[in-house]
């Protein structure tokens, strides 16, 4: 055989693992325990069903022409391989992660020159759809590129581990609590097509977080980012989920809570800090946020 398949009891098959390779990990609840965990409070709306890790994958295949009955999340660690679904090929790569809905029919393997090294969960419950939805990943870009996949790699590890560790409810929810934060992560992180220009937008984030007091206009950073206006101000708000204007705004005002929270200055003094020059205009954009004044959100927190 030129190709190893690998298939899991949830699948509706019979395994077949083949001869496996060199060094993998893997774990696979049984149903049982998968349908009573599933009416569980803490795994009912985000369960593991499924977690491995394949070190350099050769001849790594696997086809489901009905899809899963979970959603697949795979993280590239190294090497590369394809994923086709609904009639596209999109290629996988270090750094990547690959989703796959539940339902849907696909096929992936490893590249035959440069195999994958891959970490998997199978994973169902409620939580999925929106934290899927939140990385922007659907069956027709099913692929997110991560700005740091180390990061997610780790919690993919301490599902895998705690899974190996017995199969008791506290593993369970140990495992389910490491796979939401690895997706919120994934969700959180992700970058974008090369195409998009990510690294530009990520660095005038990082300008504006450095030089919070500091106004800059959309024209200063799209030429930073060597980007139009138009485009830079609609990449930042995928990027962020806000106008660069009301970015600003909140990075002072979480800059002016802290402030609040933590000395006894006075408003006007925080106002100067965080780049408002008039004490009055910092008032009303606090409270457009907060719902309450400076004082009185000082007031509230008993200082």
């Amino acid at each position: 055989m030129d190709e190893t398949t690998m298939r899991h009891p949830h699948d509706g098959s019979a395994p077949e693992l083949g001869e496996g390779f060199p060094g993998q990990r893997m774990r696979v609840l049984p149903q049982p325990l998968v349908a009573h965990a599933r009416t569980q409070p803490a795994t009912s709306q985000l369960l593991v069903t499924d977690a491995g890790f394949f070190p350099r994958a050769a001849r790594h295949s696997t086809t489901r022409p009905h899809g899963a009955p979970q959603d697949i999340v795979m993280i590239c660690g190294a090497g590369k391989g394809t994923c086709s679904m609904l009639s596209e090929v999109h290629p996988v790569e270090a750094g990547d992660a690959l989703i796959i809905p539940s339902g849907t029919p696909h096929r992936y393997r490893a590249d035959r020159a440069d195999p994958w090294t891959i970490w998997w969960l199978h994973v169902t419950g409620p939580a999925t759809s929106g934290l899927f939805e939140a990385m922007d990943a659907t069956a027709r870009q099913p692929v997110v590129r991560l700005r740091d996949p180390s990061r997610v790699v780790a919690l993919v590890d301490t599902v895998l581990r705690r899974m190996e560790r017995d199969e008791t409810a506290s593993s369970l929810v140990a495992a389910a609590g490491a796979a939401w934060h690895a997706l919120a992560l994934i969700a959180a992180d992700r970058s974008t097509t090369a195409g998009d220009r990510a690294e530009p937008i990520e660095t005038t984030l990082e300008f504006l977080r450095a030089n919070i007091a500091e106004r800059v206009s959309v024209p200063e950073l799209a030429t930073m980012a060597g980007l139009s206006q138009s485009h830079y101000a609609a990449l930042f708000r995928r990027a962020t989920g806000f106008g660069v204007l009301e970015y600003q705004t909140r990075l002072r005002m979480a800059s002016a809570r802290e402030l609040l929270d933590t000395t006894d200055r006075t408003v006007g003094s925080i106002a100067r800090q965080v780049g408002f020059a008039d004490p009055l205009y910092f008032s009303r954009q606090f409270r457009k946020i907060h719902s309450l004044s400076p004082t009185e959100y000082r007031a509230r927190k008993g200082r």
